[in-house]
């Protein structure tokens, strides 16, 4: 893996004061194995707390917002950089562009938007990028229950759930992401295999 990792991540805190903590802590180790941030630009959230994080221990964190949310989503104005772009897949497309792999942090309908699209992108090949996800207090296990689920009822293909790297530890995390090498996979079209 490159030096720069995408953060998908929420723009609020949510409920669990774990998601904080976590979320730092991966900052921490970012910081501390010399990679760099990409996300999206806010300052607010969990998103706001790693750009924080990162860049309160001399880490670099580049923004990506579209030209009409910089003042609805509060750009994070300490950035080592503020990439504006024309509209939501013109950042997401940016943000690929600018990363070496791909962390989720919990979040909401973005975050998913943001992860299911490079998910996807790997699927059909477009990249062979690590995608991770911290999964703070079991978070993302329906997640992982519904992409199993559409596995068994023969909408994905089993090498489909190994483009995920999984861990609650941020650390461990980072380290999978390292040692990731992106799996064979199967033939997504299950009708055109017969």
């Amino acid at each position: 893996m490159g030096k720069t990792i995408c953060i998908y991540a929420g723009s609020n805190l949510g409920i669990n004061p774990e998601y904080v903590e976590k979320v730092n802590q991966l900052g921490e180790w970012i910081v501390a194995r010399g990679y760099r941030i990409v996300y999206g630009g806010s300052s607010i959230g969990l998103m706001g707390e790693i750009a924080n994080k990162v860049l309160s221990l001399g880490g670099e964190v580049i923004g990506v917002m579209p030209k009409g949310l910089v003042l609805g989503e509060m750009a994070h104005q300490r950035l080592t950089k503020l990439v504006e772009v024309d509209g939501m897949h013109a950042r997401k497309e940016k943000m690929n562009e600018l990363s070496d792999g791909f962390i989720a942090l919990p979040g909401g309908i973005g975050t998913f938007d943001e992860l299911f699209e490079i998910l996807c992108w790997a699927q059909i090949g477009l990249h062979t990028k690590p995608i991770g996800l911290l999964n703070v207090a079991g978070y993302f296990d329906p997640l992982i229950a519904l992409i199993r689920h559409s596995i068994d009822q023969g909408f994905a293909n089993d090498s489909h759930l190994h483009l995920l790297t999984v861990s609650n530890d941020p650390q461990s995390l980072l380290d999978k992401m390292e040692a990731y090498v992106p799996p064979k996979l199967g033939n997504k079209w299950r009708q055109l295999s017969k």
